[in-house]
């Protein structure tokens, strides 16, 4: 048996691709990018609810279309619509039954203390806009479940529109624009780079090589060069430097570079 929890090789398909994904055990990775990316149609192609045209996806070493394999997932789309006439209890005991009707191991009553993505011991959840449209308080309660479960061996893929929803929970990142993944990494590489804001009086008419205009005067990322070096350079331009901050990159900005850049 793989390694490897899930394993997503050469995905093309409407919109996608080339796209491989690798997932360890235990591994909790974000999907980020802007609507349109195909962040959702490349969670339904590893779930297998959708065929790629071209690559395969591997469950634990197993197709996806084993039906062994297919036990092992557990996909929460974005938006799910349930019958109005049904609590949630309800409808967490219809996923229940049906997945004991197949299985006896455990009754529908035990399995509806867990999340629907979960029921039944799913090894690889996909979680498709799981923490959006949450309040602050059910969002970090939904973060502390899914590191919970990841703790225990699960694999997550977890996608979202915001960002920063991602940014306590991934430890790492993948950038999705156009179908193809353009950037990835550990989100506390990403998020390491540091950045020079430096606010002027009067903003320039050209900024100096490396910076870039801002609405509060310019900005720099300090990668190869030091504070001192940068705002040397500042003053070597004669700008009327008011006052300078360091700040981290957000996982928002690098998603917007990326889609900028392209």
């Amino acid at each position: 048996m793989s390694d490897y929890a899930l394993t997503l090789s050469d995905i093309t398909g409407r919109g996608l691709g080339p796209v491989s994904i690798a997932l360890l055990p235990g591994e909790i990775a974000g999907l980020v990018g802007p609507a349109g990316a195909g962040k959702t149609r490349l969670l339904r192609v590893a779930a297998g609810a959708v065929r790629s045209r071209t690559g395969e996806v591997r469950v634990w070493g197993m197709r996806v279309t084993d039906p062994a394999a297919r036990r092992l997932i557990g996909y929460a789309a974005d938006g799910p619509a349930f019958p109005r006439a049904l609590t949630v209890q309800e409808v967490l005991t219809y996923y229940a039954r049906l997945h004991c009707a197949a299985s006896c191991e455990r009754s529908p009553r035990g399995l509806v203390r867990e999340a629907q993505a979960a029921l039944g011991g799913r090894r690889v959840l996909l979680l498709d806009e799981t923490l959006s449209g949450l309040d602050a308080f059910a969002r970090r309660d939904l973060r502390g479940r899914i590191a919970r479960l990841a703790a225990e061996g699960v694999a997550v893929l977890i996608t979202s529109r915001d960002p920063a929803a991602l940014e306590r929970l991934a430890a790492r990142v993948l950038v999705l624009r156009d179908g193809r993944i353009v950037r990835a990494g550990p989100l506390a590489t990403l998020l390491g780079e540091r950045i020079l804001e430096v606010i002027l009086d009067a903003p320039p008419a050209e900024p100096p090589p490396g910076f870039r205009i801002t609405a509060a005067g310019l900005e720099t990322p300090l990668t190869g060069r030091t504070v001192e070096a940068a705002l040397a350079l500042c003053r070597a331009h004669r700008l009327p430097v008011r006052a300078s901050r360091v700040r981290v990159k957000s996982l928002e900005e690098i998603v917007l570079e990326t889609h900028d850049a392209h």
